[in-house]
């Protein structure tokens, strides 16, 4: 009998078949750590979780009774970074010269929060030793390159039928962010990245802003989050793809200390789901609003 193929991502669709053009993803929510990969670190298994957007799927889980399909990652940052370029490798976590083809390290992957990460959160090394570059295409070819190719293929897929396409890149951010970026801790609940209009139709992100501030919440935009590669990768607004990253203070729903939620998580949640009921019936007449030609992404 042949095995399940058990897929690195986890792709929650709507029950009725002719959803809204909306995909939301949460490509840092993952926790299933390798045994393989937990033995190699140095770190234990509370303190590698620090990079980790935790319960940031669970907070968008009714996205299907919305009608908004979710597909959310089950392999955690640490081992593999989807909100980074294929190739966004820093050279000295390898015992080997990396091949030609890889580019000059970006300013991420030199900090140690490349594809593969040396870092988890603030400066705190994952591996005591150096690895292999067989050991980071692995992770990319089994891991990566999956969850890249469900998302362009869905959004292909949207924008074909609608002529327009709307990616939710949903993360967590530490509190502590908020503070560094000068903002006081806990002012900022949410922070909305469009890469300053460049992947996101603008009016689009007012809307989100102005649909979680009338439920009470701080919102930002761009700053200290205005989007990463995924957003990058997939907005596109003059040809319809609208990309938007929905960062959330995790003060606002989980204790950062013991990696637990507390009474403010079920309050967020039940927003969060009234948001994306909202935009599914408000997504017509912003449609209308916001040019989206016909020119389908794949081409």
């Amino acid at each position: 009998m042949t095995k399940p193929v058990t897929l690195p991502y986890i792709f929650s669709a709507p029950s009725d078949l002719a959803h809204p053009p909306i995909l939301i993803t949460s490509p840092h929510s993952g926790c299933d750590y390798p045994p393989e990969f937990l033995a190699a670190s140095r770190l234990n298994a509370h303190d590698i979780r620090q990079s980790e957007d935790m319960f940031v799927a669970e907070l968008f889980a009714e996205a299907p009774k919305a009608g908004i399909p979710l597909l959310a990652a089950r392999f955690p940052r640490a081992y593999v970074d989807l909100n980074r370029a294929p190739d966004e490798l820093e050279p000295m976590l390898f015992a080997e010269k990396l091949p030609d083809h890889i580019p000059k390290p970006s300013l991420r992957a030199n900090a140690g929060l490349g594809t593969v990460p040396r870092l988890v959160a603030e400066n705190t090394p994952i591996y005591d030793h150096k690895l292999s570059y067989a050991e980071a295409l692995h992770r990319i070819e089994t891991v990566y390159q999956p969850f890249h190719d469900a998302v362009g293929n869905h959004l292909r897929e949207t924008h074909r039928a609608h002529g327009l396409a709307v990616l939710l890149d949903a993360h967590s951010m530490p509190s502590q962010a908020i503070k560094k970026a000068g903002q006081a801790e806990g002012e900022i609940d949410f922070v909305l990245g469009n890469r300053h209009g460049r992947a996101c139709d603008e009016r689009l992100s007012d809307w989100v802003g102005a649909f979680l501030t009338a439920q009470g919440w701080q919102v930002a935009y761009n700053k200290p989050y205005a989007g990463g590669f995924i957003t990058e990768q997939y907005g596109a607004p003059a040809r319809g793809l609208h990309a938007l990253q929905i960062e959330i203070n995790r003060a606002i729903y989980m204790d950062e200390t013991n990696h637990k939620k507390h009474q403010g998580f079920e309050r967020l949640r039940s927003d969060l789901t009234a948001m994306m009921q909202a935009l599914t019936a408000a997504l017509p007449n912003l449609c209308a609003a916001i040019s989206s030609p016909q020119k389908s992404a794949a081409e």
